[in-house]
């Protein structure tokens, strides 16, 4: 756990913010069509995706949504290896209550 908190604390904070509550107005979009980093904490969407999906997207950055989708998510894979991914989202995940991981429990098991 605290190799994912020390990761996203260097490689998510900066644009998801230090306690997950993503960049002010996340849900209006930017100037340049794009959308400001969600939160991760349980007022966001991200529980609302499987550890697959939020896995390609770290890795994959805008390749990982589909065509026209904009966003500024840059691709991780080539700076973090797939433990340091899962180590960051187990970290995120660790901060929801527990109603919402069993939650996103179950898109996990439904794959």
């Amino acid at each position: 756990m605290a190799l994912g908190k020390r990761l996203y604390a260097t490689a998510c904070a900066s644009c998801h913010r230090g306690a997950l509550e993503g960049q002010p107005d996340w849900q209006r979009c930017l100037p340049n069509g794009r959308l400001s980093a969600p939160p991760h904490d349980a007022s966001g969407h991200t529980w609302h995706h499987s550890d697959t999906f939020l896995m390609s997207v770290t890795q994959r950055g805008p390749a990982a949504y589909p065509k026209g989708y904009l966003t500024d998510m840059p691709a991780f894979r080539d700076s973090l290896s797939d433990r340091e991914i899962a180590a960051i989202l187990s970290h995120i995940k660790s901060e929801w209550p527990k109603d919402i991981r069993v939650r996103q429990n179950r898109l996990n098991s439904a794959r």
